[in-house]
This record gives structure tokens, sequence and C-alpha cells, in this order.
């Protein structure tokens, strides 16, 4: 069954059944303020912290046609009653005569039709403000007047997110809600915490007088809360209770008495919800809001805030499914995770100390760079600062108090307290911001390390240049009995967690990645000697690797601390993984017949319909010194599941070795738009990607979970983008080198570089997946593929002919 489908002129996904197999949501603002809004238009808002500082309850595990945070109730005058049920399907899950939800850049917007009454309902988050706008529009479909009440409703949580599900004493005790009105009888409700009620409230209010209110959910619901949302008891009363809640769960309603609509007649209800330090300060950010005018210039900017993000890049292939995600949806994800890392989704509760990942961020900015390269800058610079001064990196911390910690390793502290590839990844980053904006001044930028003294200031800072020295010198410091780098309490594989002296292959992949980018940096900055210092290290890596890790046909993964070979033939679960095949290829390491061998058995041992498998046989019983990899059934997550985030790497590793064909169908095999078709089987929004399918050693093969925050969505936009399309950034230029499936007679590409604008035009006449023939840039002929670099701010014509 089809759930809805992709409206590409309006950059939106438009869900036409809200009976969707998981929930489906959106993100609206940033980490500064926002959250995700749901399908049916149940809310999770936080200001900054989401674990520290949350507003709205929105409890994930409960079943989908359950109220969430927030909804709206309409009510119609009908014989002598009212008629009660929600616009947005959930809660009271009344039949529909016509339901879409639109999925937008930043916004949702539902539009529904029940009982002869229209409602759109628009929600974002404006650009230059912190609060949650809801607009509603509300018309008369009937054939005769109707009288129509609209009553907005949201339920608040304790700010402290895991306290409200720990301590059900005194949460409840110190919860209280006040109402004030202006002399027109428009309310605002005030909301806080008593600890809080001098220094930060919750609002909500509206744009129209309200005729009644309540703060009380066990009023609302009625019947000593026996009552439901689906049928709240105050909704059969003809005003609410006007109830300032001083202990117990607080919500908000107000009371919009419509009056009678005529047939075809609209009503604009304008809702915020806010917090400041006080309602006094609020009051501005109220009143601009409450203006209709605002509310849609606001909305205008939001829009075209998207429309210059998405404008870096914009490509036209023969596969419209590719060019959803490529122009849209996967550009729009990797700025989501930009922001909330894997922090806070509806699989990730942003509960406890999580906050952004070291790796993941590092990750993360490249998928932005192109789009937002200041931001990415900002983000690469808070990284530095929790990197440790031995080069190592902490795993994780909160973007607001920089407090970093070593993540799950603190759990075994007989195993080394680090990560052994973390600290890795962000020389990656660094290069591919010097590549996206040549601002290699900022390798001169000094950044604190992590270390501090007692009274909390950092010990030592060093340019960004040391920074990433370090990075580099820890691993070459940290090698283990076969020559190669140490695993740590773990490497990008957080579930495979062996004893003290454990070597990864992966690491020693990351590393020799990590040695091309510094190249490339010493080279552009004229350092000889120091380029071939660590060209002379990626050699004895890749001549350690090949004599210590090749197993026959594929790669190992990892040595035990015994010398035991994990992904290796002999194993008899475990015994090949995804990342030890495309890696060796993506970092140099592997010889040209050793990299085609890894990756046809990697094609034949892991593929699948639905994507590679990360490992295969999945382990069939809980295995203490592997990890948490055998906590998994086999063909879950780690243990032999379709891990997305390492697909795009074989994308990449295919597209080096000339692959094409192979490439592109790795890429449509996970692509979620393609999977439109099959949701029933598949369960996540098509729109973004996820990070796991469950593989073919699982009974419920196909099936998607833990959309939004992966590092899939950074990685497929890389490899898309700069392999199969083949634009990658070079310090001197743009170089052009397509692998694209050999049936693709060509494509076109808009791309903004170095403050330029690119038209790329691509011709494959004669069917080939790899090679230019030709280049001209502006009717010039070139002798290599590297597109100049231009100062003039102008647009440039660029002709490639393949073959």
């Amino acid at each position: 069954m089809k759930y809805g489908d992709f409206v590409d002129e309006a950059r939106e996904y438009v869900i036409t059944n809200p009976k969707t197999p998981a929930k489906w949501i959106n993100y609206i603002g940033n980490l500064t303020f926002g959250g995700f809004v749901d399908h049916t238009g149940g809310a999770l808002v936080c200001k900054g912290d989401p674990s520290l500082n949350r507003i709205t309850k929105y409890i994930q595990q409960m079943p989908s046609s359950d109220f969430k945070g927030e909804t709206l109730y309409i009510r119609i005058k009908k014989d002598g009653g009212y008629k009660v049920f929600s616009p947005f399907f959930v809660p009271t899950l009344d039949d529909y005569d016509s339901y879409e939800c639109r999925v937008g850049l930043g916004y949702n917007k539902i539009v529904s039709e029940f009982y002869g009454v229209k409602t759109e309902c628009t929600v974002f988050i404006p650009q230059d403000a912190q609060v949650e706008i809801r607009d509603i529009a509300v018309t008369n479909a009937s054939g005769g007047p109707l009288e129509i009440d609209v009553i907005p409703v949201l339920e608040y949580t304790h700010p402290d997110a895991v306290k409200q599900f720990t301590n059900a004493d005194w949460v409840p005790q110190t919860m209280q809600s006040r109402c004030f009105a202006n002399s027109e009888g428009v309310r605002t409700l005030v909301q806080y915490p008593f600890m809080f009620r001098d220094i930060k409230v919750n609002y909500f209010t509206s744009n129209a007088p309200s005729s009644s209110f309540e703060t009380d959910r066990r009023v609302f619901l009625g019947d000593n809360e026996y009552g439901t949302w689906a049928a709240p008891q105050a909704l059969a009363n003809e005003e609410l209770g006007n109830n300032e809640i001083h202990r117990g769960d607080n919500i908000a309603a107000l009371m919009h008495r419509l009056g009678a609509l005529k047939p075809g007649e609209s009503r604009r209800i304008i809702t915020q919800l806010g917090q400041k330090d006080s309602l006094a300060v609020a009051q501005p950010e109220i009143e601009r809001f409450r203006n209709p005018g605002e509310v849609d210039k606001a909305f205008n900017s939001l829009k075209s805030f998207w429309k210059d993000y998405l404008e870096a890049l914009q490509a036209e292939t023969p596969d419209p499914a590719f060019n959803s995600m490529m122009n849209v949806h996967n550009p729009r994800q990797c700025f989501t995770t930009y922001y909330w890392s894997r922090y806070l989704s509806y699989y990730q509760l942003g509960m406890g100390t999580r906050g952004l990942g070291f790796r993941d961020s590092s990750q993360d900015v490249m998928g932005v760079v192109a789009h937002m390269p200041e931001k990415a800058k900002e983000l690469i610079v808070k990284l530095l600062s929790v990197q440790n001064t031995n080069g190592s990196a902490m795993h994780q911390f909160n973007p607001m108090s920089m407090e970093a910690t070593n993540g799950d390793a603190h759990e075994i502290p007989d195993r080394p307290q680090y990560y052994g590839d973390d600290h890795l990844w962000i020389v990656l980053a660094v290069s591919a911001y010097i590549k996206e904006t040549g601002d290699s001044s900022f390798l001169n930028e000094k950044v604190s390390f992590y270390e501090k003294d007692k009274w909390g200031a950092p010990m030592e800072a060093g340019p960004v240049y040391d920074h990433l020295a370090r990075a580099l010198r820890f691993p070459k410091n940290n090698m283990g009995d076969h020559g190669l780098p140490l695993l740590g309490f773990a490497d990008w594989n957080d579930c495979v967690n062996l004893p003290t002296g454990a070597e990864s292959v992966f690491n020693a992949c990351l590393y020799s990645r990590a040695l091309l980018e510094m190249i490339d940096i010493e080279e552009f900055l004229g350092q000889k000697n120091n380029a071939d210092a660590y060209r002379a290290d990626h050699a004895a890596m890749k001549k350690n690797l090949n004599e210590q890790a090749w197993d026959g046909e594929w790669y190992k993964r990892y040595f035990d601390a015994d010398g035991t070979p994990l992904g290796s033939s002999q194993n008899s679960h475990g015994q090949i993984y995804l990342n030890a095949q495309s890696w060796p290829v993506f970092s140099g390491i592997a010889t040209e017949e050793r990299g085609r061998q890894a990756l046809n058995s990697a094609r034949k041992m892991l593929n699948t319909p639905k994507g590679l498998k990360l490992s295969t046989p999945g382990f069939n019983g809980y295995d203490p010194t592997k990890g948490g990899i055998t906590t998994y059934p086999p063909g879950a997550k780690e243990n032999g599941g379709i891990f997305l985030h390492t697909n795009p790497w074989m994308m990449i590793a295919e597209a080096i070795m000339g692959n094409g064909d192979r490439a592109y169908e790795y890429y449509n095999q996970i692509n979620p738009a393609a999977k439109n078709d099959i949701i029933d089987e598949y369960e996540c929004e098509p729109y973004v990607y996820p990070q796991n399918i469950l593989g073919d050693e699982h009974p419920l093969f196909g099936l998607a979970r833990n959309s939004w925050l992966s590092g899939t969505s950074s990685w497929t936009y890389q490899a898309a983008s700069r392999y199969i399309l083949g634009l990658r950034p070079q310090m001197d230029g743009l170089l052009v080198d397509p692998c694209i499936p050999a049936k693709w007679k060509g494509f076109s590409v808009e791309r903004s570089f170095r403050g330029c604008r690119y038209a790329i035009d691509v011709e494959n006449p004669n069917g080939v997946c790899k090679g230019v023939k030709s280049v001209s840039v502006d009717g010039k002929a070139r002798d290599n593929p590297v597109v100049p670099i231009f100062t003039d701010g102008k647009r440039h014509e660029v002709k490639v002919v393949m073959g």
C-alpha cells in the first residue's frame, strides 16, 4: 500500500493515509529551539538541551493512536450537543473525507476534511524567533452554516526529561500554570516548575480571544482521568473549566468560539508555544506573531532559506528517485543531522548525557560543507575542543555545556577508555572544509584541547594543524602486534568490544584515508617534507595490512587480543565484514587485484536486494567476549543487519574501481524514495534514510528503523555527489570525474563553488561508466578534468564528454 507521494515541484512529501506503519516525523527549528512534529500533529519541542529543557511531553513508546505532545480539536454544535474530532486524525481517529500531511522543509502542513469542516494547519518555527507557530485555517466546506469551536491543546513535561519518568512525587508537586488575559480577552497561559517561576517560563497563546481555558489534565480528560484524549469530557461542556493548576499534570487548552460560519467562510487562528525568562520578556514576540502578516512573512522567509540552501547543488539525471533525494531530501536530512547529531528523534529519546557524538558530527559536517561552510567550521571548532592532548578524542559531548564523556567505555573500566576511530574523522572533516572553501588560514586558528585544570580552564591550546597532526600521531603510537592500530573500546562499530590489545582493520583504513587527506593539506601548504613523511606512513600501513589482514578472498576485520582474527573464513560467525572490503579501496590500501576481489566477495556474500549487510553469518547467542553485537538476533542491526551507513562506502569503493553500474545499484537498493511502493514491508519514512534495515537472516527482512539521525545521510550524499556524479572539491579546483550507470546518456548539475556558479553538463555518448574524454570551460578546452577556481563571482559553463 502507498501512504503518500513525492511532490518535487513543492519540495514536499505528501502523506494521504495517516495510518502509516510507524510514526513519520519532520524536524522544525534546530537545537537552539525546536524538535520534531509527527504526521498526525504531535510534537516534541525543547529549547536547547532536550534532556534538561524539554517543553512538551511526547512519549515515543506509546501507540501511534495516542495523543503525543500537541493536538487540535474541532467542535461542531449539533443536535443540542457537540461533535468533537481532531483534524489531525489522532487522537479521535474519526473517519476522514480527505487527509494530507505535507512534509516540507522545516514545516508540516496538515490539510484535512471531516464532517464538512476543512482544516489547514501549518506547523513551523521562524528562522529569527524561538517559538513554535501553528497557523490554523478553518473553513466551512458543508452546504449549510456550521457553529464551530477550535481548541488547541498541548501537554507539558518537566524540563528534566529523565526526572519526568523517574520521580512521580517531586515532579507533579512542582508543576504549575497561570492564565493572563488582555483587555480583548486574548489569553496567554504561562507554565513552569515552581523552581523556574522567576527565571524561565513556557507560554502558550493565540491571536484571538478565547472564551475559556484549561491547564489541568485531570479536569480536561474528566472522570478522575478515566476520560480519554479521544473523547475529553471537558469538551462536552459549553466551556472549559478555567482552572489554574497548582500541582499535577499541566496542559494548555484554549477554547476559541468561531461562531456560525457560512458555507465557504473561513477563520484563522494562530497559536504560539515558546519559552522566555518571563512573560514580560516574551510579550514583544507574542505581539509580533499575533499579526498574520508577520506569520506569513516568517513562513516565506523559511521557504526562502531552504531555496537558497538547496541551490548549492542541484542535479538533473535520468532517475527521478535519485533526483528527488539528491536535490531535496538528502541535503535536508544532512542539515538535520548537523544540528541534532544522534541526540533526539523518534528513536533516540534525547535523555541523559549523549549529546553530540565526535565521530558522528565529524561525518555530518561533510554533508553540509557545500551548503553552509561557516556553520560547518563552527561545529569543527567545537569538535576540536573536545580532542585530548594525546590526539585521541572524547566520544560525545553536550554542545551547550561542552562537557564531554567517553561514551559507553566507562561501563567496562578494564577496557581502553577511548574509541579508536573518533579522532581520525576530524582530519577528513577539516580537509573537506578547506577543499570546499580554500580557507587554509583555518589551520592556524588556535583551539583548546579538552583537558582542564582545577579551575576548569583548558590546560593547552594549539592551532588546528597541530590538532590534526596529533590525531594522526595517536594511532601511530598505539599499534598492536600485527602493526595495525589498536581497536580501543570500539571503532566505528560500537557493538564489537574486544579485550585490550585487539586491533582494528577499520581503524587502519581510516588512519590511511586521513593520511591521504593530510598529504593533500601539506602539498597545498607547500610542505613537501611533511607530505613525504605521511606518504611513508601510508606505505607502511599498506604493507602491514596486506601482509597481516588478507584472508585469501577478502580482508579480515579485527584481531583479538590473543591474535585470533574476526572476519575470517576460519570464523563460524562474522566471517566477512563489509567495512573491511570497502575501506581498503577507499583508503588506497588495497592493491588493484585485491580491491576487486574484496568487492566481489562482499557482493557475493553480503549483498541483498534491499541493501548490503554489515556482516555474515550473524552470531546466534549472546557472547560477552564479542560485546554488544551479540545482543541482537541474527540479521538485526550490527549483527548481520543492513546497516545503511556502510552502504555508501561500498558505492564509493565501486566508483573508485570504475564500477558505475554497481555503485548505482547499491544506491538504488537503499534509496528510501524507491521504497515508496513497499511501505508495508519497509515501514519508515520514504523521504529520509533510516539507520538500519533487517537483513535476510531475520524473519522481517526489509523492515527499516531508526530514521533521520544516521551517518547514512552524509555519506550517501557524498557518495552520490562526489563519486557517482563525480564532483569532488580539490585544493586547486573542482574535479569532475563521474562514475555512472552505463545506461545514463548524461546528466547536468548546477554547483556553487568558492563564490561562483558552475553549470556542468555531462554527456555519455558511448555508454561508459567511467572516464573523461574531454572537458571545456566557457568554451575553452582543458587538458585535465579539474575545473579551475574563478574569482569573478560569475556563472561558468562546463562541458564534459565521457569516454
